[in-house]
């Protein structure tokens, strides 16, 4: 009586299944694959006849290199680890320029075909390591170290990630990559020292520049501006120059228009004209003439002017 009852709770209890969200059920039968089942309550063939395997489908995956998650605990600081062994393995490469730098990686997929995931290759995980291992060390090594450390990573990334979704395709692993990401690239302990007196340099010279660049956007266009204001006050001083010297040959052919009429009348015009323009700047004029016995004249050329005191000659003679 009991065994009846016993048969019929087993075959209950194993005929019936359950897929988390975010997964995808794949049920066998007889270790042939049936079917698949997304999330929710399902039912199969009780007493093993049917097995059930289920993989995270919707969910991005991650496979850490050269380090590993400690603790990533929402609103604290995660924690990683790299001081093992097992992870300078994975993460010391050798750059094209035969140096060796520490680089630490990682990948982001998801699981587009679990039945090619669990079954097309053995161990889908470690397969994917070996691949993406394989291939930055390939990409790593075909750069100068110093570009890797510096300005190549975005660059090494995107080619890595190129490279290894090819070869996962090729092998039909059912994985599609989301992302490469270098995490951290640093020379090793041994010459971090002189790495960082070439990066400060690097630094240095590149800051002299900046500033050389900066003192050339604001010295050049001063210099623009004082070349042209330079320019355009010589224009200047020609154009008067030119105007000025053609007024004065226009004088000059009019006063010899009037000289060739007139010589006599023009020839005197033009010496009280320059006298005229002589006298104007004196302040006291004294006439002298050889045949004058009398008192020196004196003309005063400025309004309100009073002769000058002639001081008293020795005897009593003036």
């Amino acid at each position: 009586m009991l065994l009846p009852i016993a048969v019929v709770l087993i075959s209950l209890w194993t005929a019936w299944f359950t897929v988390q969200p975010e997964e995808t059920g794949i049920v066998q039968r007889f270790g042939k694959v049936v079917r698949t089942a997304g999330p929710g309550l399902h039912f199969k063939a009780p007493f093993g006849v049917e097995t059930v395997r289920t993989l995270p489908t919707a969910r991005v995956l991650k496979e850490e290199f050269g380090f590993r998650t400690l603790t990533a605990v929402p609103g604290q600081r995660t924690q990683y680890s790299a001081d093992s062994k097992s992870f300078k393995t994975e993460s010391l490469m050798l750059t094209g320029d035969l140096n060796v730098i520490d680089v630490q990686w990682i990948i982001q997929y998801r699981i587009e075909d679990p039945i090619l995931f669990l079954f097309n290759v053995r161990d889908s995980q470690k397969t994917i390591r070996d691949i993406t291992e394989a291939v930055m060390r390939r990409v790593v090594g075909n750069r100068l170290g110093s570009d890797v450390l510096t300005v190549a990573r975005v660059e090494v990334a995107g080619e890595a990630k190129e490279e290894i979704q090819k070869i996962l395709s090729e092998y039909k692993t059912g994985v599609r990559l989301v992302t490469v990401e270098l995490q951290d690239v640093t020379p090793p302990d041994t010459v971090k020292p002189a790495f960082n007196e070439v990066n400060e340099a690097r630094q240095d010279k590149e800051r002299t520049i900046n500033q050389a660049q900066e003192q050339a956007n604001r010295e050049i266009p001063k210099a623009g501006g004082e070349a042209a204001q330079s320019i355009s006050q010589s224009e200047g001083y020609a154009l008067e120059r030119i105007n000025r010297a053609k007024g004065e040959a226009n004088r000059f052919l009019a006063i010899l228009a009037d000289y060739e009429s007139a010589p006599e009348v023009t020839r005197r015009r033009m010496y009280l004209e320059s006298m005229s323009g002589f006298l104007a700047g004196l302040k006291d004029l004294y006439i002298v003439d050889s045949d004058q016995k009398a008192l020196v004249p004196w003309l005063p050329m400025k309004s309100g002017a009073t002769p000058p005191v002639v001081p008293p000659v020795e005897g009593g003679k003036k």
